[in-house]
């Protein structure tokens, strides 16, 4: 009975000794590829603002694939808008094949759109190529202003503000042909876009007159009278029906002219005949 249990106690410890344990089930949880985004380092990847003061993660920390996400989204440009875009093509359109070749269909294909949605924006293929040449215009019309800001005596600002308008319209004959016939045949129509930039270069002419009479160095009876004077005097040379007639004439010759002309007009200015 002895030897007995003696060899049961044996067999129980040989068992407990040489049977495995039961292994615990564990769930694994997916290992994802690469280094772990904490949410600061996602927003920088994503280009949103990260609240915490930290910065943003370096480059070496973000995943090969999502770095040219990340420079993309950062060279992203903002949003332009559909008449700027419009207003882009045509520009381009009206460059390359003149204005008679440009189409609103044209237009609108290479914008995404149906030409129906350019009337939208732009009731005419006219009013188009015109709110071309008015961006233009209001370039050529900014420069006017700072001369007539300017702090020079009266009869030099007029003298530039002359100068400059004619210039501007010489250089566009010669280096945008294009864009110059849109703006003459606005200007013999008499379209609005014309007539807008007549009153806005009315208006810097007689803020200059204003100024020399207000300074002593101009002495008008009629103002009216000599803003008119200034813009008859000057038609030759600023105007564009006039600038195009004389575009074959040696550009030396020209400027002697309109030099003259300039000079009797600074002289009815300061001699009060007007």
């Amino acid at each position: 009975m002895r030897a007995r249990a003696h060899r049961n106690a044996a067999a129980r410890g040989r068992d407990a000794f040489t049977k495995r344990p039961a292994t615990p089930v564990a769930v694994v949880a997916a290992v994802p590829q690469g280094p772990v985004q904490e949410p600061a380092q996602e927003l920088a990847v994503l280009g949103e603002p990260v609240p915490a003061p930290a910065e943003s993660a370096p480059e070496a920390s973000v995943p090969p694939a999502v770095r040219p996400l990340r420079v993309a989204l950062r060279s992203r440009p903002a949003t332009v808008s559909a008449d700027v875009r419009l207003l882009a093509i045509a520009s381009d359109h009206l460059a390359r094949l003149g204005p008679k070749r440009v189409t609103v269909v044209a237009v609108a294909a290479e914008a995404g759109m149906t030409h129906a949605n350019v009337y939208r924006y732009f009731p005419s293929k006219d009013a188009l190529l015109d709110a071309v040449v008015g961006r233009w215009l209001r370039d050529v019309e900014a420069e006017l202003a700072r001369i007539a800001d300017a702090p020079d005596p009266a009869d030099d600002k007029i003298e530039r503000l002359l100068t400059a308008l004619a210039a501007a319209q010489r250089e566009t004959l010669s280096q945008a042909p294009h864009l110059f016939a849109v703006h003459l045949d606005a200007a013999v129509a008499a379209r609005p876009i014309a007539r807008r930039h007549r009153v806005r270069l009315r208006n810097l002419v007689e803020r200059v007159v204003e100024e020399g009479i207000g300074a002593g160095a101009f002495v008008a009876r009629d103002r009216e009278r000599a803003i008119a004077y200034i813009f008859d005097a000057s038609y030759r040379f600023t105007h564009p029906l006039a600038i195009q007639n004389d575009a074959d004439l040696p550009r030396d010759l020209v400027d002697l002219r309109f030099g003259v002309v300039i000079q009797a007009i600074q002289r009815s200015l300061r001699s009060g005949q007007l």
